[in-house]
């Protein structure tokens, strides 16, 4: 645990020393993931809510402290579990995969939805692969410093997801323009 919890089991923000305007920004931001979340338990999503705001101010610390990669990442790694972790004690997981889709700008489902849709013919263990993959970036990219980091992150990821599609016989081109096709007409349909 990051020790957030106080005894009584409420989350605490860590806003003390912040600025009033970064506190600010990062509380509306995170109050639009946890709105998403349908948490009717005043408490709960108040504890969420500081739990997540909470690790965008951690991130912040770690950037800001660091200026030695091999020093960020080694504090980045010692502090990323501690995050599900902390939010598993208020919500399931279906709700910390909203969390880390909201915190990353919802790019797994996205842009897996988006291969599904190129890629019609995709077998089941290709389709898990897919979506293994896109989660796996998203735990780099959930730590990134800033958006560019983090997109740059799934950029690295769909790069390996095209080349592995491509040894596996897709020729991507071709079902890119098929997949343009189908949005075309499925548009003059409407």
């Amino acid at each position: 645990m990051c020790g957030c919890l106080c005894a009584v089991g409420q989350v605490k923000l860590d806003s003390a020393g912040r600025d009033a305007n970064y506190v600010k920004s990062i509380t509306e931001r995170s109050i639009k993931i946890v709105d998403g979340l349908n948490i009717n338990d005043g408490n709960v999503r108040n504890n969420v809510l500081n739990i997540i705001c909470n690790r965008y101010f951690k991130l912040n610390d770690i950037y800001d402290k660091n200026k030695d990669r091999n020093a960020i990442d080694a504090e980045l790694y010692k502090h990323h579990f501690e995050f599900a972790a902390d939010l598993a004690n208020y919500v399931n997981d279906a709700q910390i995969e909203a969390i880390k889709d909201g915190m990353t700008y919802g790019v797994v489902p996205k842009t897996y939805k988006a291969h599904l849709e190129m890629i019609p013919g995709l077998k089941e263990n290709e389709k898990l692969q897919i979506l293994n993959w896109l989660k796996e970036a998203r735990e780099f990219a959930i730590d990134a410093s800033d958006s560019k980091s983090k997109h740059a992150w799934f950029g690295k990821y769909k790069g390996r997801i095209n080349n592995w599609l491509a040894t596996r016989g897709y020729d991507l081109k071709s079902e890119r323009e098929g997949w343009y096709k189908r949005i075309e007409a499925a548009k003059k349909q409407k």
